[in-house]
C-alpha cells in the first residue's frame, strides 16, 4: 500500500466543502495540502476565515484564482500536485476538468460536472450543454461502497451528490438483490442548511430556518436523475430543509418483490452482509440520527417491512459536509492514489 505523503491542492477552498476538505486533509497522514484557492477572499488567512482551522494552517492563506477565467493559471498553481480538489460551480468545473486531467495525479471534482453518465441530461437539470462526452465517459464515480474497483488509479473521480449518497446506499443493495421493484420508489430526505453553501441568502438565514421545515424542488431537484441512475430505479424525490447546521436523513418507500418472503430480519440481514466488510457504513436495527454520524464519514442505515401496507422503508443518516461531501471526496481520492481507504476519515460521530 501506498504510504508516500501526496501534494493536494483545493480549488474553491472557502466554502464549506472547502473547510471540511482542509479539516480532513490537516488529519491525514499522507495529504498534505500546499494550495488552497479562494477568490473572494485571495490574501486573507484561512485561519481568519475559519478559526478552527488555524492550528493546522496558522500562516496559510488563500490563492488567487477565479476557476471561471484563469483555467491556465490553476493549471500553473498546480503543477506537480498529486491530487486537486475541484470546490467550484458545476459550469467551472467542467471548463478547468480538462485542463487538470493528466496534469496531476487525480481530480477529485465535487461538483456535478461529471456525476451523470447521460450528457443530454444537463440541459434540463443543469441549465448547461455538457461539452465533454469523451472526459464524462472516463469520470468514475466517486462512492468506493459500489464502485471502488473502477476507482483504482482513476485520473477523475466526480463525487456524488450529498442526497444521493443517503439514497443510494440505503436503497442499491437491495434493487440489485432483487429484493424490492425497481420503479414507484419514493425518497424523501432532510439536509441541515450547510448543504445550502456558506453564500448568505435570505432562504437559509437564522430568522428563515429556525424553528422551520419545508420541502423543496418539487418534481425537478437536480440530485433525481444522478439518484435514478446510481440506484438503477425509478425514484420520486423530494428534499426538505431541515432546522440543523449538518447532516441529512433519508426516509426510503419501495416495494418488495416478493411480499411472502420479506420481512424486517431479512431486510436487515441482505444489508448487513451487502456491506459486511465496509468500514464506514453502519447497518443495524435502531433508527439512525443524524447526530450519531455528526463529523464523521459514516452512514448509518436500518429498514424495516410493514406488512400491513405492504412497504418496505430503508433509513439512512449522513453528515452532508463529510460522507455527503468532502469525506466521501477523500474517501475516493484514498482508493484512487492507492492509500489506505480509511485513511484521515472517523465512523465515529461527534456527541453530544
Amino acid at each position: 500500500m501506498n504510504t508516500a505523503v501526496k501534494k493536494v491542492a483545493i480549488i474553491g477552498a472557502s466554502g464549506y466543502t472547502g473547510v471540511e476538505l482542509m479539516r480532513l486533509i490537516a488529519g491525514h497522514p499522507n495529504l498534505e495540502l500546499v494550495l488552497a484557492t479562494g477568490d473572494s477572499h485571495a490574501g486573507s488567512l484561512i485561519s481568519s476565515l475559519y478559526p478552527s482551522l488555524a492550528a493546522s494552517y496558522p500562516e496559510m492563506v488563500f490563492a488567487d484564482s477565479d476557476p471561471t477565467t484563469l483555467t491556465q493559471q490553476i493549471a500553473q498553481q498546480v503543477d506537480g500536485v498529486d491530487v486537486a480538489f475541484l470546490g467550484i460551480p458545476h459550469e467551472a468545473s467542467l471548463a478547468l476538468a480538462p485542463v487538470l486531467v493528466g496534469k496531476v495525479g487525480c481530480v477529485v471534482d465535487l461538483s456535478a460536472a461529471y456525476r451523470l453518465q447521460d450528457a443530454s441530461a444537463y440541459p434540463t437539470w443543469y441549465g448547461f450543454t455538457h461539452d465533454q462526452p469523451d472526459l464524462l465517459a472516463q469520470a468514475v464515480y466517486g462512492l468506493p461502497e459500489l464502485h471502488r474497483k473502477q476507482l483504482v488509479g482513476a485520473q477523475l473521480v466526480a463525487t456524488p451528490g450529498c442526497y444521493v449518497t443517503a439514497a443510494t446506499l440505503a436503497l442499491a443493495p437491495l434493487v440489485r438483490l432483487g429484493l424490492i421493484i425497481n420503479s414507484g420508489i419514493i425518497v424523501d430526505a432532510a439536509s441541515g442548511v450547510s448543504g445550502a453553501g456558506r453564500q448568505a441568502k435570505q432562504s437559509n438565514s437564522f430568522a428563515t430556518v429556525n424553528e422551520d421545515m419545508n420541502a423543496y424542488g418539487l418534481l425537478d431537484h437536480r440530485h433525481t436523475p444522478e439518484m435514478q441512475e446510481q440506484i438503477g430505479a425509478q425514484v420520486l424525490f423530494t428534499p426538505h430543509l431541515a432546522p440543523m447546521n449538518r447532516g441529512i436523513l433519508a426516509t426510503c418507500y419501495a416495494r418488495p418483490t416478493d411480499p411472502s418472503h420479506t420481512s424486517t430480519e431479512s431486510l436487515l440481514a441482505a444489508l448487513k452482509e451487502f456491506y459486511a466488510d465496509e468500514p464506514f457504513v453502519v447497518v443495524r436495527e435502531q433508527s439512525p440520527s443524524t447526530k450519531a454520524t455528526l463529523g464523521s464519514n459514516a452512514v448509518h442505515i436500518t429498514a424495516r417491512f410493514d406488512e400491513r401496507t405492504g412497504y418496505v422503508i430503508v433509513v439512512s443518516a449522513l453528515d452532508n459536509l463529510c460522507k455527503g461531501a468532502s469525506g466521501g471526496a477523500v474517501q475516493a481520492a484514498n482508493v484512487a492514489l492507492g492509500l489506505s481507504e480509511t485513511a484521515g476519515l472517523t465512523s465515529i460521530g461527534v456527541y453530544p
